[in-house]
């Protein structure tokens, strides 16, 4: 899923450059309350899971786990078609436990599920129709969507599905050697655009009826870059309540910027349009690899309180192994966030991101009501932190992550010629893996 050429090629990303001027009246916003909602036509009622469930959950899971090298495997690596297809006499995660996941998600704070129904490599996670290259032809001969979705809807998490537009299997598919495609066409493929739309149609069609309610669709991989407003439209016919991205045949709903490849988005002091940032904890890989490099839990703190406090999504992905067990090593990441997510969690619920109430450029802020939230979302560099130019004094100042009390003075350093408010001893040592957040309660809302 390294999407970086794509990104870049279609410059579809939520800084507010690709989406913010271009797109005319389908990108308005208008105002409730403080709270930017898209100006269309379905309730907004509809609509506000997105808004309220911040934290999501990505899963990358198929073939591609049982070599267990990259969710890209059959290209990276050059494997034939009929190679790679073997894979599923093998397909057989008879520990795949749905539950087990929705358990490990809702521990570390996740309220949402965004799964991945057919990858790159076309094998379809579910009992499709439309071709063979499923998981009921299987020795596990189970509907796998079916048992995930069936878990979701009693526990009442949305359900988001992931679907990529590229295919290295059907022979409809014009792999053409673009990025994220096949060199060429196989020997007896027959590339024919149109015939390849109404198989994608089809299976859409069944995902947006068969699994009960769906709250969002994950287009991945538009390669020819193919316009068609009609299959969003079918999509929201068939599931009112669904949120659907920006990579697949027009500008949907929401931006999506990846890991950090878009400057753009990592940068914006506020972004123009819903956006939903994705990352995974592997370095090199989306799907299970065996040796796969982990990022810093700092590094992933830091990155999920960077859009949440800006009024964006993050969705996290995990790559369950062929048994369908997503790895120790993995779960154990999110046991630690979560940890570190619940007692700070309050600071991105219900609060609007502030920007340029303070000229420390090593925070950011959200805020509600007379709250003030403080995100240290850099590593400070001492045990103090400035708030200029504000200089009234909170009620109450509370270090979220452990629950204490935190000193606020108001005085004049050497430095300034004017006072203003600081935040006093905090613990920056004894919590230097964590994104510290202190909870400011005045009498009155700063502005």
């Amino acid at each position: 899923m390294d999407r970086l050429k794509f990104i870049k090629i279609s410059s579809l990303t939520a800084s507010g450059l690709a989406f913010g001027n271009s797109l005319g009246a389908a990108n308005l916003y208008s105002q409730i309350g403080k709270k930017k909602i898209r100006n269309i036509d379905r309730p907004v009622k509809e609509k506000n899971w997105f808004s309220e469930k911040k934290f999501g959950m990505f899963v990358h899971w198929g073939l591609y786990a049982v070599p267990a090298v990259h969710e890209q495997y059959q290209q990276r690596y050059g494997i034939s078609r009929k190679q790679y297809g073997q894979l599923a006499n093998q397909w057989n995660p008879k520990d795949f436990d749905p539950e087990k996941w929705l358990d490990l998600m809702q521990n570390a704070g996740m309220e949402y599920l965004t799964f991945t129904t057919k990858h790159h490599d076309g094998f379809c996670m579910w009992n499709t129709k439309q071709t063979a290259f499923n998981v009921v032809n299987t020795p596990y001969k189970q509907d796998i969507l079916e048992k995930l979705a069936n878990a979701c809807h009693k526990r009442n998490i949305p359900l988001s599905l992931y679907y990529s537009i590229v295919d290295w299997h059907h022979p409809n598919y014009p792999n053409k050697g673009r990025h994220h495609e096949l060199p060429k066409p196989e020997p007896r493929d027959a590339p024919n655009w149109n015939l390849y739309i109404r198989f994608l149609k089809e299976q859409v069609r069944e995902l947006c009826t068969n699994y009960g309610e769906i709250h969002g669709f994950w287009w991945d991989m538009n390669v020819p870059e193919h316009k068609d407003p009609s299959i969003n439209a079918m999509i929201r016919k068939l599931q009112p309540s669904v949120m659907i991205n920006n990579r697949g045949f027009d500008e949907g709903d929401f931006g999506t910027p990846e890991r950090d490849y878009d400057p753009g988005s990592l940068n914006a002091k506020e972004f123009t349009r819903p956006t939903e940032a994705c990352q995974s904890v592997g370095m090199q890989s989306w799907g299970y690899r065996k040796d796969d490099d982990y990022y810093a839990d700092r590094y992933l703190k830091k990155s999920i309180d960077s859009y949440l406090s800006r009024d964006a999504n993050y969705l996290l992905n995990v790559g369950p192994n062929a048994k369908g067990v997503i790895p120790e090593v993995q779960a154990n990441t999110l046991k630690r966030l979560g940890k570190w997510y619940s007692p700070v969690r309050e600071s991105y619920k219900n609060v609007e991101p502030v920007v340029g109430l303070v000229q420390n450029p090593a925070i950011l802020l959200t805020q509600r009501d007379t709250i003030l939230y403080i995100h240290l979302n850099k590593l400070p560099r001492g045990n103090s932190v400035n708030l200029k130019p504000i200089i009234t004094m909170p009620i109450e100042a509370i270090l979220l992550n452990t629950g204490q009390k935190i000193e606020c003075t108001v005085e004049r350093v050497p430095y300034e010629r004017e006072p203003f408010l600081f935040i006093k001893n905090l613990p920056v040592n004894e919590y230097s893996n964590e994104v510290l957040v202190v909870k400011l309660t005045f009498e009155n809302a700063i502005k």
